[in-house]
């Protein structure tokens, strides 16, 4: 899976190349000829490209094209694109830094080598660093608790921290804490209770009782609830972005009457569908790139983006990003055609982002929690939420091919169905103004 981020950015790297040389020969700075970058030498709905011959979308591979230079362009996609690539990089190194850095100094006060022995073994079995610091006595261990420069002191028969345990808390320190209360307790009370050093030890060795299961045990997680917390909040920050992007390019060229002038030259379904493909392949290449980014990143500092499943998830993430967008796509860009007024952008866009917010915010908690709900898993397959969902379920390892193949066609059959009613919405609604677009013109068999 190290090969998918080395692919992506030798991509990327042929494009800046290619970029770079076709500036020199004179050509045009983006170069998108393979979709079609000129209207010279075509007839109105002919679909050729710069030299009369045809190109790969024809007119929709032209819309397509202006649709990417402009936004590939434009400072806003600057600036975003360097605060998620900050965000991303942030993500992978604090984490990683903590981790490697995190540590628990432990305060001792007149111990013996005994206490030194336990303090440590207890440090292996719950998985935390610590570093031992013998103590002259009680003051100057408090002085340095207050201070800071100590995590807890041991003294004989209490432990002292700075500030309370919280019950909730779960992290490794805190889990260290309970364990070496119970422990250094339990050795008190053998003390007490006149044991012998080996009765002590035989007490202390005593297992539980087994544990037995009619149901076979899952298999472990293999992937890092980061990785799928990463890849939600990906797809819910790029969707939200360029969802809006779609529905703003489509009012803007209605309430400036640019679309008047398109349309005498391409059909509306190919206007619509060049502006769709056009955002959706800049969306697609920059989450693409900030995947790439997060794994070589996470290659470089060592962090678990990078290791069991993680890269599968985030191949699944961009899968998901690309039929998301796919979907609500051509809902935004006939809901853009409904608008005349900028001002109309927030009242159109909240009813639409809301089936967003609660696969976003449900497939949020489902991965926090560390065990996806039920309620994850039927959104799963629903078109709508299944782009926050399925990922959130293939990063614990809750999703088998079938299931991921399955909810995929359901999304794309969807997005077919969707796409029909969008574009007879945005025939009829795009040129039209001072007048709402009633349901019977959008009837099949209705002029328009």
């Amino acid at each position: 899976m190290k090969v998918f981020p080395i692919v992506i950015l030798a991509l990327v790297a042929g494009f800046v190349i290619r970029r770079r040389l076709d500036r020199r020969r004179g050509r045009p700075r983006f170069p998108f000829r393979w979709l079609g970058s000129s209207t010279a030498g075509r007839k109105p709905h002919g679909g050729t490209g710069p030299s009369g011959g045809r190109t790969l979308l024809g007119d929709t591979g032209l819309v397509a094209g202006r649709e990417i230079r402009e936004r590939v362009r434009s400072r806003m996609f600057r600036v975003v694109t360097a605060i998620l690539v900050a965000v991303v990089a942030a993500a992978v190194v604090i984490p990683t830094i903590h981790g490697a850095t995190s540590r628990q100094r432990v305060g001792v006060v007149a111990g013996s080598a005994a206490l030194h022995a336990e303090l440590l073994e207890l440090a292996r079995t719950v998985g935390v660093r610590v570093e031992l610091v013998d103590e002259p006595d009680v003051p100057r261990a408090r002085a340095a608790l207050e201070a800071g420069h100590l995590d807890l002191v041991v003294e004989s028969g209490k432990i002292l921290l700075e500030a309370p345990l919280s019950s909730s808390d779960t992290s490794s320190g805190a889990r260290y804490v309970r364990d070496l209360s119970a422990s250094l307790g339990a050795q008190r009370a053998f003390a007490r209770a006149g044991l012998t050093a080996e009765q002590a030890a035989i007490v202390a060795r005593a297992g539980s009782l087994p544990i037995e299961s009619l149901q076979p045990a899952k298999a472990p997680r293999t992937t890092s609830e980061a990785t799928a917390l990463l890849g939600v909040i990906l797809v819910f920050v790029v969707l939200t972005q360029y969802l809006t992007w779609t529905l703003m390019g489509v009012m803007e060229e209605k309430a400036s009457r640019v679309v008047e002038v398109l349309l005498a030259t391409v059909r509306p379904i190919q206007l619509l569908a060049g502006k769709v493909i056009g955002i959706g392949a800049v969306a697609l290449a920059q989450a693409a790139v900030l995947v790439a980014f997060a794994l070589l990143l996470g290659e470089a500092v060592g962090s678990s983006l990078v290791s069991g499943t993680a890269p599968l998830v985030m191949a699944a993430t961009l899968v998901w990003l690309v039929l998301g967008y796919a979907f609500y796509s051509w809902v935004y860009a006939a809901a853009g055609s409904l608008g005349e007024r900028q001002d109309q952008i927030q009242s159109l866009a909240l009813p639409l982002s809301v089936p967003l917010l609660i696969g976003y915010l449900v497939s949020l908690v489902g991965v926090s929690s560390g065990n996806p709900s039920l309620l994850v898993k039927v959104l799963a397959y629903l078109p709508p939420t299944a782009p926050f969902a399925m990922p959130t379920l293939v990063g614990f390892g809750d999703a088998a091919w079938w299931q991921f193949l399955l909810s995929a066609v359901a999304s794309v059959a969807c997005t077919v169905a969707v796409a029909l009613v969008a574009a007879r919405v945005y025939r009829a609604a795009v040129l039209r103004t001072g007048t709402r677009v009633r349901l019977r013109e959008l009837l099949p068999g209705s002029a328009g």
